[in-house]
């Protein structure tokens, strides 16, 4: 198993994509923490993992509070012993254009998208350091490379902050065996973009843009997900990886 023995924290890990996540990884033989505030998502989620004969806890987090992320590192650490990887995967999408949003949503999305990557960072780095070191794989997304057309600027802009963040900590931490990296999706397929996908034209522009012809699967990402988090990754840092079908080579 490609994680095996590894404990890994999962934020938005209740999530369509967290909980993708989180059921690879434990199969692949890690102990994995699901960080959310979806206290019934989260708890079934571990329940059906540990039926399943995996490793998993659910912690309640609200990841823009500082005591919060030292509680869920506290308590992985007291289960297993160890922290190896964490996911910052958590995060929001305000979709109004930049005309129509207030100052307010602004700081609403740089301080989810952004600022709970910042913490995640914050207090991983000193816990990984003393371990002897870790990997830190940050969700940002295609528009944390390209403008997007289609997308809103404050979510493009929260997801540039995301890749140039997992570069400077993958620069300056590598010293201390702390590997960050982070995947670049696009549209992903979840109920809400399904749900999206019911107006034919959004379908279409969507579809259009991508050369594989097709959306992302949890299963894609997920999957990305598992090869950075394991030791076939270990001379990977500071990478910014499309899961895309092509969409930012056009």
């Amino acid at each position: 198993m490609r994680v095996s023995g590894k404990t890994i924290l999962i934020t938005g890990g209740a999530g369509g994509l967290g909980s993708a996540m989180a059921r690879l990884l434990s199969r692949e033989g890690a102990a994995v923490f699901i960080l959310d505030l979806e206290e019934t998502k989260g708890t079934s989620l571990a329940e059906e993992i540990t039926q399943s004969g995996g490793r998993a806890w659910f912690c309640k987090t609200d990841l823009t509070q500082e005591a919060d992320w030292q509680s869920a590192f506290q308590l992985a650490e007291e289960a297993t012993g160890r922290i190896d990887v964490l996911i910052n995967n958590a995060g929001i999408n305000i979709r109004k254009p930049i005309e129509e949003m207030s100052f307010d949503e602004w700081n609403t999305m740089m301080r989810v998208n952004t600022g709970t990557v910042f913490l995640g960072c914050k207090t991983a780095i000193p816990v990984m350091r003393r371990l002897g070191g870790g990997t830190i794989i940050n969700t940002s997304s295609v528009c944390g490379l390209i403008g997007h057309r289609y997308t809103p600027e404050a979510y493009t802009a929260t997801k540039g902050a995301v890749t140039m963040l997992t570069k400077a900590v993958a620069a300056r931490y590598a010293k201390d065996g702390i590997r960050c990296n982070c995947i670049n999706p696009s549209t992903v397929d979840t109920p809400f973009v399904q749900e999206l996908f019911k107006d034919p034209e959004r379908k279409k522009e969507r579809l259009g843009e991508v050369p594989l012809g097709r959306l992302a699967t949890v299963e894609d990402v997920a999957s990305a997900v598992l090869y950075l988090a394991s030791e076939e990754a270990a001379f990977i840092n500071g990478v910014a990886l499309p899961i895309d079908g092509g969409v930012t080579c056009c």
